[in-house]
């Protein structure tokens, strides 16, 4: 395979951009447009959505991973080399999209002619607009009868103030104008501002694992060349490493011989341990220190689950597969924990539900590893007041993420919960189910705007732990599908919250402990209980199983016993005879009650800990 030759592609002819949009408003599609007409791939009527490539996204039409392509584009007489990253519209990845933004000049905002402005387009606009890019608008799906680019122009006019005759239309899926965008990149996106004759810096912005030849690291050359051979060094880790092979993702992996300044390709350095590429590391010649590139802020996760082997001896290749999953998905927090009932494993933390379960669903595909996912929680936190406990932890807040730490409320001045600011777009007539449903979770409206005659926008301040399990969908199911959604981190506030125990026969069960908000705590006592009168096996005597905060007990459920018949031989004669029969019965199993304990079954907590559809 012949090595390209990367000199022949100076600084002036490299536009880096990424395509941004909300779901379903064809990135993927845009992309493979794109890799069309630059030749990148055969045109052929099986090109659907090349670049996402794993299983996972295949199956549910949907992009996980940012994937970065380089196209060669000749056009006036000059050849381009035009990078471009394909982003996913989801809201539990924005933290992709802010990293690939990183790592681009430019973006082409796609929107559906047939949907219009969604949450998401607002929030990866804001992204691109906060980081200073060229943000080109693109109306996509002009084919679909239903389609109102007019409308949509308007929409993007007032939300962005991009004037209208800067939008382009275009059908990804036919072809329609799609050369027109490439030229739109090459006029309005600025070449990256870096030099070949500066010292070699080069940020990793996404990395993954190969069996054979260890870590792939993708970089973006800030500044100098790189090739096989160089000796290099990283800024986060110190450690050395020689360049074994360096080369562009013309989606596949394409050797070169060369990289240099504005490029984007990846790089194969030795390096064994999936921890040492870091995503927004800074590599560098090892001769030349220089001043590391900022990097990224470390995403904050805003859903926490625990991940357990099913079977304890699959712990350490469970071990093996969380390292080289976290390491190709760097937003993932990953703690040591273990519970009494399903043994050792980790508590998890994820940007959202989707993240969980897309996550959830690589390490089968990927790794073969079938693992118990616990119910979703949130982080809270408890402002301590008793000296004793602050001296304890060495500072006066502090972070709760299992219930099993909760500090109890005599010890504590407030307990705080986190906030999101959520955006709702959604068409008019759904407005009234869609702030009853807002109300219902504890949210407070803070703005509302009409986007065009029959669109709304609405901001409201939500608790975390309320929209954390079903919000989305049932949000969805109201407005027919209609409604978008998407949230941004808002700090903490103030709120009620009690820890609630379960108990069976008094005894408290650590493992069914929660977190729960005052207004909640009956409801959800109560569906625990029933959940649990179904998974625990009935014993020889009576099982009282009970929800309580503190010492007050909120609901109950009995589990009855198996019982003899111990009045089967009694036919006829007097009704005193049954009734001491029956006596002496029941006073057996009082007292078996007391010395009885209740062994609670393994999968019964896999029961009642799982996410329930029936939620």
């Amino acid at each position: 395979q012949e090595k390209i030759d990367m000199s022949t592609y100076p600084v002036e002819s490299i536009r880096n951009f990424s395509i941004i949009a909300h779901v379903d408003h064809g990135k993927s599609t845009l992309a493979d447009r794109l890799l069309e007409i630059t030749g990148a791939i055969s045109k052929t009527g099986r090109n659907k959505q090349v670049l996402d490539k794993l299983q996972v996204e295949r199956e549910r039409g949907i992009t996980v991973k940012a994937q970065s392509a380089s196209l060669f584009y000749h056009h006036e007489g000059i050849n381009y080399l035009l990078n471009l990253i394909d982003t996913p519209g989801h809201v539990d990845f924005s933290y992709e999209v802010s990293r690939s933004l990183s790592a681009c000049q430019g973006v082409i905002l796609v929107v559906d002619a047939n949907e219009g402005i969604q949450a998401q387009t607002v929030a990866n606009f804001y992204l691109a607009f906060e980081a200073q890019l060229a943000i080109i608008p693109v109306i996509n799906k002009i084919d679909l009868k239903n389609a109102d680019p007019e409308r949509v122009e308007k929409q993007i006019e007032k939300l962005f103030d991009i004037p209208t005759d800067e939008c382009l239309r275009i059908s990804a899926k036919q072809g329609t104008n799609v050369e027109k965008v490439l030229q739109k990149v090459i006029e309005k996106i600025p070449p990256p501002q870096c030099n070949t004759a500066d010292p070699l810096k080069a940020l990793v912005f996404d990395s993954s694992f190969d069996h054979y030849r260890g870590v792939v690291a993708n970089v973006a050359l800030f500044g100098g060349e790189i090739q096989k051979g160089h000796k290099i060094m990283s800024a986060h880790t110190k450690k050395r490493y020689e360049v074994h092979e360096v080369g562009i993702l013309t989606p596949d992996e394409q050797p070169t011989h060369k990289l240099y300044a504005g490029q984007v390709g990846y790089l194969i350095a030795g390096m064994k341990e999936v921890t040492e590429a870091q995503i927004g590391d800074t590599l560098f010649w090892y001769k030349q220190p220089v001043e590391p590139l900022p990097g990224f802020k470390s995403a904050k996760p805003m859903v926490f689950a625990g991940m357990y082997p099913i079977d304890q001896t699959e712990y350490n290749n469970l071990k093996s597969a969380l390292e080289r999953l976290t390491l190709n998905d760097s937003s993932v927090t990953v703690h040591r924990d273990s519970s009494l009932a399903l043994g050792a494993g980790w508590r998890l933390g994820f940007l959202g539900l989707l993240h969980m379960e897309v996550f959830n669903q690589r390490l089968e595909q990927e790794y073969n590893m079938s693992v118990i996912l616990t119910a979703p929680t949130v982080p809270y936190k408890a402002v301590l007041s008793s000296a004793k406990l602050i001296k304890e932890y060495g500072k006066e807040e502090i972070t709760i993420i299992n219930p099993a730490q909760f500090p109890d409320k005599l010890s504590v001045s407030e307990y705080l919960e986190p906030t999101v600011l959520g955006t709702i777009v959604t068409p008019h007539e759904y407005i009234g189910r869609i702030i009853t449903l807002c109300q219902d979770r504890r949210a407070v409206q803070k703005d509302m705007l009409y986007i065009d005659e029959n669109r709304v926008m609405l901001k409201y301040l939500f608790p975390l732990n309320e929209i954390v399990v079903d919000f989305y969908d049932a949000l969805k199911s109201l407005s027919s599908g209609y409604a978008s959604f998407d949230y941004e981190d808002a700090g903490y506030q103030a709120a009620d919250l009690i820890k609630m125990d379960i108990l069976l026969n008094g005894n408290p069960v650590e493992e069914l402990a929660t977190i729960i908000h005052n207004d909640k705590a009956y409801a959800t006592g109560k569906v625990l209980c029933e959940r649990l009168k179904e998974a625990i096996p009935r014993q020889l005597f009576e099982i009282a199983i009970q929800a309580a905060i503190g010492k007050k007990i909120i609901a109950r459920e009995t589990l009855k016993p198996y019982r003899k018949n111990v009045v089967a031989k009694c036919y006829g004669g007097d009704i005193t005879r049954r009734m001491k029969l029956l006596k002496r019965q029941a006073e057996g199993k009082r007292l078996m009650r007391k010395i009885g304990n209740v062994d609670v079954p393994r999968d019964a907590f896999i029961r009642v800990l799982k996410r329930g559809p029936d939620k």
